[in-house]
């Protein structure tokens, strides 16, 4: 088969690592480089297995929870932000810490902080569990309810109808937000808005693509990790935008040969949190295939880059050794 039998793939632009992912998968790296194995990171750095196994074998560490560094060490918080409590934690195990949190999810913590200081109840549009939600919600928890959906809304309870305000985790998607939004607006006609938009560029722009392709393939496969939140969502985007079907994969072995039965044209994309590496694979997997007309499909142009962690700049080992002297207690701090 050739690109002559009419088949082809749609290939997402942009797509793979924003800015937040690469500045905190650099920061890992950079953190081995600077200060020598063990780095250790309080969850996964990013929401992508290849990604951490890669970051593992370079001598990376990933623990669910602070107190499993042992003091004396280095902890980097991933993307994904951490409540307040964990900063102290690590403060209390003796421990220096890089915090690698995006910037945009920064944005949002501080929005939570503001409005808690206004004495608003904040409604937080997310996903239960979510480690970002996680974060943000420890920020303000006497103010904070999370909002999961349109079907939450009629649950919600405020104290006063004239000061709530809603806030979102970063990476849901755009139109099912705004449904709820709707649906709380509905609710309570007073309901203010953040000043900016919470959902990040990437994750619009991501899902702007995914819609542009879903009318015309008839599978979209979504390269990226089932703990992803934006990779799940662009699943969810692809099916409603037109696609007759739409997978989540990490690797181009996951791809089913029956999911290409009666398709000519496959749209391709990857989450966030994704190396251009494991698209390449999967367009190297159709290509075997006869699916060797790539086509761009290119929803917006992105520039956007965040400097690295200002810790990086100092001597965090001599920093975790000064904490065990001072704290008393014996360190494990490796060179």
């Amino acid at each position: 088969m050739t690109a002559s039998s009419g088949r082809r793939v749609l290939l997402a632009a942009p797509r793979g690592y924003c800015a937040g992912v690469d500045r905190a998968v650099i920061a890992v790296e950079k953190a081995l480089e600077q200060y020598g194995a063990p780095i250790y990171v309080r969850h996964e750095i990013v929401h992508n297995k290849y990604v951490v196994q890669t970051l593992e074998k370079k001598g990376a560490i990933f623990v669910e929870r602070t107190e499993e560094v042992p003091p004396g060490n280095i902890v980097m918080f991933s993307a994904h932000g951490v409540a307040p409590v964990v900063h102290e934690e690590a403060r209390q195990g003796r421990l220096a810490t890089i915090d690698a949190t995006c910037p945009l999810v920064t944005k949002v913590h501080k929005e939570a902080v503001r409005y808690a200081g206004e004495d608003y109840d904040i409604l937080l549009i997310g996903h239960e569990g979510h480690e970002e939600v996680i974060g943000t919600s420890g920020e303000a928890p006497e103010h904070i309810q999370l909002v999961d959906g349109p079907e939450d809304v009629a649950k919600v309870e405020v104290r006063d109808p004239s000061k709530v305000v809603w806030l979102s985790q970063t990476t849901l998607s755009v139109d099912e937000t705004m449904e709820t939004v709707d649906a709380l607006k509905t609710k309570f006609p007073g309901l203010v808005s953040p000043p900016s938009d919470d959902i990040c560029y990437a994750t619009q722009n991501r899902q702007l693509a995914v819609k542009q392709m879903g009318a015309e393939a008839e599978l979209v496969i979504v390269v990226g990790s089932r703990n992803s939140s934006n990779s799940k969502r662009l699943v969810e985007v692809a099916k409603l935008a037109g696609a007759r079907d739409a997978y989540l994969v990490d690797f181009a072995d996951e791809i089913d040969e029956a999911w290409m039965e009666g398709v000519t044209t496959v749209g391709v994309t990857s989450g966030a949190s994704v190396p251009e590496v494991l698209v390449e694979q999967v367009l190297e997997w159709l290509a075997e295939r006869g699916y060797a007309d790539v086509e761009l499909v290119r929803a917006a142009e992105e520039s956007i880059t965040f400097s690295l962690p200002k810790e990086l700049r100092r001597d965090l080992r001599e920093e975790a050794a000064t904490l065990v002297a001072e704290r008393g207690g014996s360190g494990t701090s490796e060179a």
